[in-house]
Formats: structure tokens, sequence, C-alpha cells
């Protein structure tokens, strides 16, 4: 006798999956967002990040793509720079303090995968990015808002 098991295909078996909400839904848009360019002032910038209470913001360049993150961590290395090293803030540029190496999700994301990555990272914001241009920005004050929606039924 053969037996030959009948193996659902990748269709079926995603389609199976609980579905859960995209990032889309709980990013702040990049028309809401804070940005900061890399030219700018690193003072300019660090008053904006004070005057606004917020943490950080994306930096772009001038076509609108993500070239970094300025974070109020990054901005902690300038009181080492003018404490040790005696350099002073007026020429400094945010892209002497930016994290160029930044993780992004896609826009296609849903907010599970998004809760995964910031459970396995020490960042609080990532921005939301399609083709390297900026849409907007999840934090992970706007994934625990989407834990409010889910239903047990998608557990």
């Amino acid at each position: 006798m053969n037996f030959k098991p009948n193996f659902k295909s990748k269709e079926e078996l995603s389609a199976e999956q609980p579905k859960y909400e995209l990032v889309t839904k709980y990013m702040v848009s990049v028309g809401d967002l804070v940005t900061f360019s890399p030219d700018q002032s690193i003072q300019e910038a660090i008053d904006i990040i004070i005057d606004k209470r917020i943490s950080g913001a994306p930096v772009l360049d001038s076509t609108g793509k993500l070239v970094g993150m300025l974070s109020e961590k990054d901005c902690l290395k300038i009181i080492v720079d003018q404490a040790y090293h005696n350099l002073p803030i007026e020429s400094r540029k945010v892209s002497d303090y930016m994290t160029a190496d930044v993780k992004t999700v896609p826009p296609d994301s849903d907010v599970v995968s998004a809760a995964n990555q910031f459970l396995h990272s020490p960042i609080r914001r990532m921005p939301v990015v399609d083709n390297g241009v900026l849409k907007g920005q999840i934090s992970r004050r706007d994934i625990l808002r989407a834990s409010k929606n889910f239903k047990a039924t998608t557990w």
C-alpha cells in the first residue's frame, strides 16, 4: 500500500495564518514627523529635540531618502566630545552624530513582526521605508496601541 501525504501549498498555509494589521495604520506619517537634514547644525537639532519633547527623529537627504536617525543617545556624544576632546559644537553637523545604519520596516509589515523586532533590539522607533523613501515612523508605543485591537481569535 502506498501512502502519499497530502501536503498543503504555501498559499494554503499562508491563508490559514492569522492576519494582523499593518504598521501603516499606527505609524506617524512623514508629514507629521520632525525630520533633520545631515547638514543641519547639531545644536539646532538638539534644541528641536528638547523643544518638541521627542527622543529622536529621522535624517533625510534633499530627495527625501532616509540617511540616518538622530537620537538623544547620539546627541549625548557631544558632551564627551566637548569634555574630553575640546571640540567646538558650533561647527558640528547632524551627520557627525547620527546613526547611519538604521533598522527599518517596510510598509507591508504587520504589527506582530514589528513588535518582534522591537523585542530583539534596544531601539525605540523604526522608520517605515519604501524603496529608501521615508513613509513614516513606528514606535514601541504605537505597537502597544495596536495591541488594543487584538482579539482572542487572532492569537
